[in-house]
């Protein structure tokens, strides 16, 4: 069911037509063949999902050296997607095959599977819900134990225009943070009307020259909410980036 439209408040309106840069605070190495679908951070370890079938897995990686600790493969059938942890456990989404994975956090153990409509794009939580991204201009709020939707709220730009290919999905300082799907763009959007409250130019964080895959593209979003630190990625990409997020000042791009 559609929520109905909320007018957004006062403190939302300037945010709105924000468009923030980029500092680079640290680079840390990432597997270059790790098709990245979901990034988190959690109890001092990066967890990730990545895709394509016959290669999909869940990870746990080292943040410094980029070495995977913990690895579960998917079955080859499926295409893993976004990620997110709730209490103890992870949860892996797949993109076409309406399927999500439960595992216990610490042993990668299988806990149960679930359905869903759709695909499964990005998958993220706030303190009562689950939130995933299904490609379209969605996003779709669930219950964490039933898996049933809750709502959806579509997400548009300060135009009203409908922002679509929404990805990968992280929950930061109660905003949610999507890539966009070939883009060089986090939107940051209210979870509370769906519209987009600023945008982060990601533009030229990597040399495109060590990436060798058109689909190597911006997709990877990584909030450590007990360091306030930022992480970002790429599938296929050789490196990971902690940020910082600044307010563009006209005269160009920090790094």
């Amino acid at each position: 069911m559609l929520s109905a439209a909320v007018a957004p408040t006062s403190a939302e309106r300037p945010a709105r037509q924000q468009v923030d840069v980029y500092q680079i605070v640290h680079t840390y190495p990432h597997d270059s063949q790790a098709f990245t679908q979901g990034l988190i951070y959690v109890d001092g370890h990066l967890f990730e999902s990545t895709g394509q079938n016959g290669r999909s897995s869940l990870r746990m990686v080292d943040l410094y050296t980029g070495q995977v600790l913990q690895k579960h493969d998917v079955p080859a059938e499926y295409f893993g997607e976004g990620l997110t942890d709730w209490g103890s456990t992870l949860i892996q989404l797949t993109w076409k095959t309406h399927r999500g994975f439960v595992y216990d956090r610490f042993s990668f153990s299988l806990q149960r599977t679930f359905e869903f409509e759709g695909e499964g794009w990005g998958l993220t939580h706030d303190r009562t819900q689950l939130i995933m991204s299904d490609g379209s201009s969605y996003l779709r709020f669930l219950d964490p134990k039933t898996f049933r939707q809750a709502r959806r709220i579509r997400v548009t730009d300060e135009a009203g225009q409908a922002i679509e290919n929404l990805n990968e999905l992280e929950y930061v300082h109660g905003e949610v943070y999507a890539n966009i799907w070939h883009s060089d763009a986090i939107v940051r959007i209210s979870p509370r009307t769906g519209r987009v409250i600023g945008r982060i130019d990601l533009s030229g964080i990597i040399d495109e020259r060590e990436l060798h895959d058109p689909e190597a593209v911006l997709n990877g979003i990584a909030y450590d909410s007990t360091g306030d630190r930022l992480f970002v990625t790429g599938k296929l990409w050789p490196k990971l980036f902690e940020i910082r997020v600044v307010a563009n000042q006209r005269e160009g791009r920090v790094h």
